[in-house]
């Protein structure tokens, strides 16, 4: 009865974003539809990415297509890339390789959480934590992100903390805003919850949404919560750097600076609750292509030469958009304060975008840029127009 409510709750969360789904695919499905709702792709996949997988299709062994928990490989070579990019010193042993950041993000829930648990998610945000929570009979409280800058707010996360708060999920960069946070908010953040933690008696988790990492521009920096505050578990997925959402590889990783005990204890934790979940763990081929697609990504200058255009031209018409400083996504505000409205007349003129309703602000709309630069400028003349 219990699982039935939580299943009731969770559709309930998620049935704006399958209601669009289905119009999108519908009306994508029309030839001219030009889309910029999803991270998906637009051209042919990556000649890295096809090679990579092709190299591992030829059986090597006989257990070659077996049950396969996290391949050593595969962890070796993301505990040494992790290693690089943040400057800890990360271990095989820190990582679990997942089903993209979905079962990343799935995995740290049912690691750190009693159910009941509290998790203090940002808004604007990425529109499947609620869902993902209530199914797991965890409660989402939200914490607005600073107006115009999509800072941390932390008065509004303290303000969200409870008793029962058992993570903070952070992502940079973000989902939808394109914001990277700086070391200094993620320092504040780290003592605030330093703070809240002896409070309430409990250990406050983060956890650190990273999957698009690696997509940022202009050479802006990166810090990882994991380098500020031991009690960070960092989920990515290789999905975005790789355009190749439908091929679900990832991992959740440890950081190096949580105390041995609590750190072994994880670590031990992984595979039990990876194979509880229901068989946690990528396909057996992408966990052997991963030392092969770990330097293999889009293109950065050709997508910084298409936020550089789109931001451009709906700046001058008028509009008001954030710059991102990384991800693939525009985000601006809607004429009339109506991203709906706004969103279903850029539809009737074959145009595409996701609205904010998605992300509990109604009023703005998300430009996906991993259409094409031919698709881009086709649709400038609908955005100037409705402008």
């Amino acid at each position: 009865m219990e699982l039935a409510r939580r299943a009731l709750s969770a559709q309930h969360e998620i049935a704006s974003v399958l209601s669009l789904f289905e119009q999108i695919g519908r009306r994508a499905a029309v030839p001219g539809t030009l889309d910029f709702t999803f991270g998906n792709p637009h051209e042919p996949p990556l000649d890295g990415l096809v090679d990579a997988i092709r190299s591992q299709v030829e059986p090597r062994s006989d257990t070659w297509f077996a049950y396969t928990t996290s391949q050593q490989p595969a962890r070796e070579t993301v505990a040494a890339g992790l290693t690089t990019e943040l400057g800890l010193e990360f271990e095989p042993g820190d990582v679990a390789m997942t089903q993209g950041a979905f079962g990343a993000i799935s995995l740290a829930f049912h690691l750190l959480t009693d159910p009941g648990d509290e998790v203090v998610v940002p808004v604007p945000g990425w529109f499947c934590y609620p869902p993902m929570l209530r199914a797991s009979a965890l409660t989402p409280v939200p914490a607005d992100l600073a107006h115009d800058t999509f800072d941390l707010d932390l008065d509004a996360i303290a303000r969200a903390i409870t008793p029962r708060t058992r993570i903070v999920v952070v992502n940079s960069p973000a989902n939808p805003t394109g914001r990277v946070l700086p070391r200094d908010q993620l320092e504040a953040l780290a003592l605030l919850l330093d703070a809240e933690s002896a409070r309430i008696g409990r250990r406050i988790w983060i956890l650190s949404d990273e999957p698009y990492r690696r997509i940022r521009f202009s050479g802006v920096p990166f810090v990882s919560p994991a380098a500020v505050y031991p009690w960070t578990l960092i989920d990515y997925s290789y999905g975005k750097i790789l355009l190749a959402p439908g091929q679900r590889l990832g991992y959740l990783a440890l950081s190096p600076l949580l105390p041995r005990g609590e750190r072994d204890q994880i670590r031990e934790a992984y595979d039990p609750v990876q194979l509880a979940i229901g068989w946690g763990f990528p396909d057996a081929l992408m966990q052997y292509a991963v030392p092969a697609l770990e330097d293999v990504g889009l293109d950065l200058v050709e997508l910084e030469s298409k936020r550089d255009r789109m931001h451009g031209a709906l700046a001058e018409a008028g509009y008001t958009l954030t710059r991102p400083e990384g991800t693939f996504y525009l985000w601006g505000e809607a004429p009339r304060r109506d991203g709906d409205a706004f969103a279903a007349s850029l539809a009737e003129r074959g145009v595409l975008v996701m609205p904010g309703s998605l992300f509990d602000r109604p009023a703005q709309f998300r430009i996906s840029l991993t259409a094409t630069m031919p698709s881009i400028e086709a649709a400038l003349p609908a955005f100037r127009e409705l402008a």
